[in-house]
């Protein structure tokens, strides 16, 4: 590769670069709300794993090894293109925040589970003991203790969910990768807008690992 070619490759990041982080708000848009959602559904599928109802058992557990078990990639094709042959439609906004969502769920619902095994078990009996609901105790005592065990885990689903983002570029979304795709299709230059979009989900990764750094560490100072 000569001076040129280097160059050339230099002045078609450059130039892609306002296109590509007028974008990468999208990008961390999809992530924060796939995490936002998929949290809730999360805890709720790691307590039904740990019912001792079992038709509930079976059923999250069956959702989670089947999320876990396929490709994100053929399950926003399902998503997107699978409903309307059942009547559902979606925009390329909810498909995408939807697939993401139910993804991110299932590998932080086994997250919350394990947390939520780590709390002693002298813990809850203990807090039983002093009168406290089973509720009270699991909402009071027992995730509170399971949410700090968690954080490095649902920091990193978080990370993870920035790079995954790019995959809903394949419902038309005009995430990052996308942008890159679409100033690729003016210029015939793929390397640059690439490279650029790359450095971009790096440096939104780097944030966010910084960020989880701190909180653990402030998290540590508490505790």
């Amino acid at each position: 590769m000569n001076a040129e070619q280097l160059q050339l490759i230099a002045q078609s990041a450059w130039q892609a670069l306002p296109t590509l982080l007028a974008a990468a708000p999208i990008t961390l848009g999809y992530a924060l709300a796939s995490m936002v959602l998929g949290l809730p559904l999360a805890l709720l599928v790691a307590l039904l794993r740990l019912s001792p109802v079992t038709p509930l058992r079976f059923l999250s557990s069956l959702y989670v090894s089947f999320i876990r078990g396929t490709p994100l990639l053929v399950q926003i094709f399902v998503i997107y293109y699978g409903l309307p042959s059942f009547g559902v439609t979606l925009s390329p906004l909810l498909g995408g925040v939807l697939a993401l969502t139910l993804n991110a769920a299932a590998y932080l619902s086994e997250t919350m589970r394990a947390s939520i095994l780590s709390v002693p078990r002298g813990q809850r009996e203990a807090a039983l003991s002093l009168g406290l609901t089973p509720r009270q105790t699991m909402r009071l005592v027992v995730l509170p203790q399971a949410a700090r065990v968690a954080l490095p885990s649902l920091s990193n689903t978080l990370i993870g969910l920035v790079k995954d983002t790019s995959l809903v570029s394949v419902i038309t979304v005009v995430e990052l990768l996308r942008s890159a795709q679409l100033v690729i299709a003016r210029t015939f230059e793929p390397f640059g807008p690439y490279l650029a979009a790359a450095l971009i989900y790096w440096l939104i990764s780097s944030v966010l690992e910084l960020a989880q750094r701190r909180l653990e560490a402030r998290l540590s100072r508490q505790g």
